[in-house]
């Protein structure tokens, strides 16, 4: 049975946001788009899981991390030896604009911090989920969303400040 038009016209009005996040995830644009398209067809192939008394960017959003993370552990499998350092977070920037150095910046930073902090902090501050609905579309406690966003800005600050991580002390440490 097809998804009701009520729900297709709720999903269409989720896609700009689970665009944006899903280009905060990869910063790859092409990456970015295969990942909403597969987000759109498990949501419209699960459509009657969906409860019409819960917001659609929550549960989009759940299924989009849900789908990049699938992604994530696929490759890992498929990756004997990996060199490279993955897609340039600066080939999602436009040419010219304004800001486009403090853009650089921030994409650089961002692409730089684990996606275990990157995810909550983005969710939060970017889709201005509460972290009650972050820890849902993470599937985490709201304690390690709150540490993670801590230690994502913490991290972020250094960056951005030109002092990278703090001596002693990673990127990739998570909770």
């Amino acid at each position: 049975m097809d998804a009701p038009t009520a729900f297709r016209q709720q999903l269409l009005g989720a896609i700009p946001r689970l665009r944006r996040y899903a280009r905060s995830l990869v910063f790859d644009t092409s990456a970015a788009d295969d990942l909403v398209q597969t987000t759109l067809e498990r949501a419209l192939a699960h459509w009657h899981q969906f409860d019409q008394r819960r917001d659609i960017i929550v549960w989009t959003l759940s299924i989009a991390h849900n789908a990049f993370m699938d992604e994530r552990r696929r490759e890992k499998r498929m990756t004997v030896v990996d060199h490279g350092e993955g897609p340039d977070p600066l080939d999602a920037l436009p040419a010219v604009g304004h800001d486009v150095g403090l853009r650089m910046d921030l994409l650089a930073a961002l692409a730089r911090l684990p996606a275990e902090q990157r995810q909550p902090l983005l969710l939060v501050t970017l889709e201005q989920l509460s972290y009650a609905e972050c820890a849902e579309v993470l599937r985490i406690p709201v304690g390690t969303v709150m540490s993670r966003i801590s230690r994502g800005r913490a991290a972020l600050r250094e960056l951005l400040d030109g002092r990278g991580p703090a001596a002693g002390r990673s990127l990739r440490r998570v909770v």
